[in-house]
């Protein structure tokens, strides 16, 4: 049975870890409203730009395809760039987008010439260096606040490789920020863009007239929507990791609170029964005398 020090040992080292917590919480709440803001903001424009590419796109026929968008007629090099979290005690935010991604590759591997992985974030660099070290050709370990220029810097390597041959198609895999209590993992297609959509018969939309030329307006619009699409990723990833943040700390500061209750009750028990043995004995000497 432990003593009365243990137990109190106990109590205040969980009193200790649950500050711990509850600070972790207040500075995840803190930094989701301004993450969620950022994602919010950015994920209208992505939207709008993917579609006006797949326009502009559609609207020249493939007289002005960009070699971004230009799909391989067989697809044996895929890449997959993975966005994770670089630090953890976020719940299973970075697992399950591991366990997605995973899965993803293994669906993929059997019909394909070769799998590279590009991965942002620690926590993924970690899980697959130790799994796939080998398909790793690019790695970036996440920053603490996004911004656009660590977008382009991964989107300036995923398109290297795609534009050399060295893949035949990109896939993205992140967790996508829906609300406070839910993150899911998403995967689409990054590289060749999405292009030609058929435009629905009911929305007649006029049509472009581009200045100086299509050429040109694609040569600048297609790398800044890759740009785009992987910064709203990042977005997406900060704002999931602090709400999964959020939500893991405040869980473990209402944890903490039960288990010091239930050692400040066991506390009482043992000091109770410390008093009646103490008691106990001393009537039994007054007895003896």
């Amino acid at each position: 049975m432990a003593s009365l020090q243990d137990i109190r040992r106990r109590i205040g080292s969980v009193k200790k870890t649950q500050q711990i917590t509850r600070a972790m919480r207040m500075v995840s709440t803190a930094k989701l409203r301004r993450a969620k803001d950022a994602i919010e903001s950015a994920r209208p424009y992505a939207e709008r730009m993917r579609e006006t590419l797949a326009e502009v796109a559609a609207s020249q026929s493939g007289s002005a395809e960009h070699p971004l968008l230009a799909a391989r007629e067989s697809v044996r090099k895929v890449d997959f760039l993975i966005v994770t979290s670089d630090r953890g005690l976020c719940g299973a935010f970075n697992a399950n987008v591991l366990k997605r991604a995973e899965a993803e590759i293994a669906a993929r591997t059997p019909g394909c010439e070769s799998v590279a992985l590009l991965v942002v974030g620690r926590k993924g660099i970690e899980f697959f260096t130790r799994r796939r070290g080998s398909q790793i050709v690019r790695s970036h370990p996440n920053v603490p606040r996004v911004d656009y220029s660590h977008a382009a810097a991964v989107a300036a390597k995923v398109a290297e490789r795609f534009l050399s041959g060295e893949a035949d198609e990109v896939m993205l895999v992140h967790s996508e920020f829906v609300s406070t209590l839910t993150q899911r993992p998403r995967v689409v297609r990054l590289l060749p863009l999405a292009a030609a959509q058929s435009p629905d018969p009911g929305e007649a939309k006029p049509p472009f007239t581009i200045e100086p030329d299509a050429e040109e307006f694609l040569k600048q619009l297609a790398p800044k929507a890759l740009e785009i699409e992987i910064y709203r990723a990042l977005l997406d990833s900060q704002a999931g990791e602090h709400a999964a943040r959020m939500t893991a700390m405040e869980s473990a500061t209402r944890n903490s609170e039960d288990m010091i209750s239930r050692l400040t009750l066991q506390y009482n028990r043992t000091r109770q029964a410390a008093i009646t043995k103490e008691l106990m004995e001393i009537v039994s000497g007054a007895e003896a005398l």
